[in-house]
């Protein structure tokens, strides 16, 4: 069980970059899906997150800016980052997270987004 970021790199302010989040071992269709990232020395922050209904959520900083997406058939969640800004450099985490915590919480083990000004 677990999930695999990929997609990140560096790219110019302005540019754009689209990350996946790919579970394997679980469907992740179930499960809320959310994309964090971290810098050092501050907290792990949630940036978007998709559920099963509802609205996504976006933290206000990337709204108009950044889309988070599911493909149930491929088990993967997209985050489209457009209009990069220094400001979105971390390492960014995929997070899987059942309704009511009725099963395991799932991390994968980050990927770097480096936005250059």
């Amino acid at each position: 069980v677990q999930l695999v970021e990929s997609g990140g790199g560096l790219v110019q302010s302005g540019g754009s970059l689209r990350l996946s989040c790919t579970a394997s071992g679980f469907s992740s269709d179930f499960y809320s899906i959310a994309w964090f990232r971290q810098v050092p020395g501050e907290i792990r922050t949630s940036v978007a997150v998709i559920r099963r209904g509802g609205r996504p959520y976006y933290l206000d900083s990337v709204k108009g800016r950044f889309l988070i997406s599911r493909d149930n058939a491929k088990n993967t969640v997209y985050l489209q980052m457009n209009n990069l800004k220094p400001e979105d450099t971390a390492v960014y985490y995929c997070n899987a997270d059942s309704p009511g915590g009725v099963l395991p919480s799932y991390w994968g083990e980050g990927i770097q987004v480096t936005v250059s000004s």
